[in-house]
């Protein structure tokens, strides 16, 4: 089988910014996966670059290939590759309600528009999804109502009507109130035990679930260390990667940060 992703001395710009330079990664099927990073590291242009918003800088040997393709009708890969972003959550109309949010999935839309149609098997997955996420009593509530944490999840349920192979979620419990989060990830680990692939962009330790196991530290458009989460998450290298003494707990494998 194919990897995810596989990215080979792409060098690339935003605007006049050159924000990567001959980066390369892989993410193998199964290899639940945790980019970690500070703002200003290069995390948002690599979500633009996965969603194919923008691309690499052509090059002899510059290779972006997303489950093996390097060329990708943009509504085909949305619907192997689910994503949850900070940039969708924020322009996601306000007057769409909860189960049209999820209907929105099968057209890539952000909001529900008067040409579109939805059959009745496309009706009875967004119904499914909304039951499994237990957001039933929110299906007729507006987008601009809820609380950031529904939000996020009709917009989880949303990537999913596809039965996505991989996820990608950035920075899935900013905002979130203590019991929102641990509802959330509650969910993203439910989903990680039905071999569903997770690639997680954040610079939050605590959103890093317990199974999810290599942890990539992504810093000023490099990466500074990519390994096993044990490996990784030491005191030394997430006080280099922040630029703060920090001092790392762990309990039932979630990791908190502390001041060093």
């Amino acid at each position: 089988m194919t990897n995810i992703l596989h990215i080979q001395n792409a060098t690339v710009y935003r605007e006049r910014t050159m924000v990567f330079k001959e980066l390369c990664l892989d993410i193998d099927h199964g290899q639940h996966t945790a980019i970690l990073g500070p703002n200003g590291a290069g995390k948002t242009t690599l979500l633009k670059l996965l969603s194919r918003e923008i691309y690499p800088m052509p090059g002899q040997n510059a290779v972006l290939r997303i489950f093996g393709q390097e060329h990708w009708n943009v509504w085909e890969l949305r619907s192997r590759l689910g994503m949850v972003s900070q940039d969708l959550q924020q322009s996601y109309l306000d007057n769409v309600v909860g189960r049209d949010v999820v209907l929105t999935g099968f057209r890539s839309s952000i909001g529900r528009y008067a040409h579109q149609h939805f059959s009745m098997e496309e009706f009875q997955r967004a119904d499914q999804i909304i039951m499994d996420m237990n957001c039933t009593d929110l299906a007729r509530k507006p987008f601009g109502t809820m609380s950031t944490g529904q939000q996020r999840r009709f917009l989880l349920a949303r990537a999913l009507v596809h039965d996505p192979q991989a996820l990608l979620l950035d920075e899935p419990t900013a905002g979130l109130d203590i019991q929102a989060c641990f509802q959330y990830l509650e969910i993203i680990r439910a989903l990680m035990r039905q071999d569903r692939t997770m690639i997680l962009v954040t610079h939050h330790i605590h959103e890093i679930p317990p199974e999810m196991d290599r942890v990539i530290l992504l810093k000023n458009g490099r990466i500074v260390a990519d390994g096993t989460k044990k490996a990784v998450m030491t005191d030394e290298a997430v006080s280099d990667l922040f630029d703060v003494p920090v001092r790392l707990l762990e309990t039932g494998g979630f990791y908190q940060v502390v001041p060093g």
